[in-house]
């Protein structure tokens, strides 16, 4: 564990970081153009591709096991 211990600290690091950034981005959003309001039309698109991004990982991860639990995968199999 204790050869570990340096990665694990700049992953966490790291994962502080992109947090502090990340809400640093957010409340400076309200200042920009006419703030969080201005975005209220976009929100249907926004919301579409979240639904498109989940559908298509979702029917990739299907076809991931799919093929793996039909032997599809499998190097040894018979032409």
């Amino acid at each position: 564990m204790r050869k570990h211990a340096g990665l694990l600290l700049a992953v966490v690091a790291a994962l502080v970081l992109f947090g502090a950034y990340a809400t640093w981005a957010f409340t400076q959003g309200e200042h920009l153009g006419g703030g969080w309001a201005s975005l209220t039309p976009i929100w249907p698109y926004v919301a579409g591709g979240l639904l498109t991004v989940a559908a298509l990982a979702g029917g990739l991860m299907w076809l991931a096991f799919y093929s793996s639990r039909k032997g599809y995968d499998d190097i040894d199999r018979e032409p």
